[in-house]
């Protein structure tokens, strides 16, 4: 088989270059993909009692024109718009999210902890070498012991002091120390920093929906179930374990770029190999848990929850039943609790326990009473090797090696993985990767979204 224009993988930034392509005009290309569906991490799952999970927390929110037009195209009204609301659980109690806008709600003693850090004097000054050190230097001891350190050992399961801090960027919110004095002397929350503090979220089939039908439009130019084995970079091919051989003109590779470099590529010199292990990546276990809302509950409006401490295994818990009531089995009169737990070397973790753990630690929330665990209706599970790509110290050297490497042999590696960006991985962003590259490829148009500078 040959293609002009062969594409690895058909999550958004594969889908998003195959759509560009098929829309300016060109017809010569393929995607190949190892799964019997499309999506990658944006894929979603419907369970045997008719609950609908994500992979994660995923939520639609742009920064790009041509994004929201594709989203328009492909949803039209099928979607639902919400006003984020995010808590974080800290000293057995819930604080609006962000944490260090809002520790008024914090009990005396932590919330004077996270006061007397930031006053002058009480954080450190010296430029900082690691995310830990940064931590400190913006935040001061208290936010970082109450919330900042937890948290990012529980998301990233990499301890701060081994990663950058140069990806913070709109990810965190920095803290200003007359505005934490007023919300707490005035009483006043401050809950609307961030990108996605609206966001959108197709009414039915989960965040995997809008790429089910992008897929759709692609018919007879994705091959599924074709897991790549080999790329032949002088050869201009590449190789899957089902025996399928694809001569390629240009290849967009969207897999992750350390099992690219280390498994994939013929003759890859060892300098890409050694690079490729230096980048690091957690991995992610997702818990929905599926039970019947009882009659007189109060309604929960929070959309999702961040878990800093430690009588829960998960950083994360979306009501996911809010984002659209279709992802319940019975719309509107279900819970569906979609809990996130990372693990990696450094953070390892018993998967066989987890879904038994994640349950205790919804009753240790107060999220679900001990007394209704009988209840649940459905526990679905899914562990997935590659979560987050870490901002590691040594990912930016990495990338210079990789990127540049792989474009001399005439091979783009872009996405969540493919490109290793965590600053430019959201939703939008992967996708117009894939955009940006079919118009790099076609009209010669300089890519903007991924850049190694």
């Amino acid at each position: 088989m040959k293609t002009k224009y062969l594409i690895i993988g058909a999550g958004p930034t594969g889908l998003g270059a195959a759509h560009r392509l098929k829309a300016l005009g060109e017809a010569d290309f393929l995607v190949l993909e190892r799964n019997a569906h499309a999506g990658g991490l944006a894929a979603s799952f419907k369970d045997d009692k008719g609950f609908t999970w994500d992979i994660g927390g995923h939520v639609v929110f742009s920064h790009y024109a041509y994004f929201d037009a594709l989203m328009d195209s492909l949803l039209g009204s099928e979607r639902l718009e919400h006003q984020r609301e995010s808590w974080v659980r800290s000293n057995n109690t819930w604080v609006p999210y962000p944490f260090q806008n809002n520790i008024r709600h914090l009990p005396k003693a932590a919330r004077w902890e996270c006061v007397e850090g930031l006053l002058p004097g009480n954080r450190p000054e010296a430029s900082p070498e690691n995310f830990a050190q940064w931590i400190d230097a913006v935040f001061g001891p208290g936010i970082a012991r109450h919330f900042m350190d937890p948290y990012n050992f529980k998301v990233w399961a990499t301890p701060p002091e081994l990663m950058q801090f140069g990806w913070i960027g709109e990810r965190v919110s920095v803290v200003d120390l007359k505005k934490v004095l007023r919300n707490i002397i005035l009483e006043r929350d401050d809950v609307a920093w961030g990108p996605n503090n609206t966001f959108k979220f197709p009414l039915h089939g989960g965040t995997g929906e809008i790429f089910r039908r992008l897929a759709d439009r692609l018919a007879g130019r994705i091959e599924y179930g074709q897991a790549v084995t080999r790329v032949d970079a002088k050869a201009g091919t590449v190789t899957t374990a089902q025996g399928l051989t694809v001569e390629y003109d240009a290849l967009l590779n969207t897999a992750p770029l350390d099992v690219l470099a280390r498994d994939w590529l013929a003759d890859a010199p060892d300098a890409m190999i050694d690079a490729a292990g230096d980048l690091v990546h957690n991995s992610v276990y997702v818990a929905g848990v599926g039970l019947d809302m009882e009659p007189d509950a109060a309604p929960d409006s929070r959309c999702w929850m961040y878990f800093p401490e430690s009588d829960s295994p998960f950083y994360r818990v979306t009501n996911f039943h809010n984002y659209s009531p279709n992802n319940a089995a019975r719309p509107g009169g279900q819970l569906a609790f979609m809990c996130e737990t990372s693990f990696s070397e450094h953070k390892p973790e018993n998967v066989n326990e987890l879904m038994d753990r994640t349950v205790q630690g919804l009753v240790n929330s107060d999220l679900l009473r001990g007394d209704r665990v009988e209840d649940i209706l459905t526990r679905w599970e899914m562990a997935v090797d590659y979560g987050y790509p870490v901002p590691s110290l040594a990912r930016d050297n990495a990338l210079r090696v990789l990127q540049p490497g792989l474009e001399a042999m005439g091979i783009q590696s872009r996405g969540r993985f493919g490109g290793w960006k965590y600053e430019v991985s959201n939703m939008d962003h992967s996708v117009m990767q894939g955009v940006e590259w079919a118009e790099r490829m076609l009209t010669g148009t300089p890519e903007k979204t991924y850049t190694l500078d």
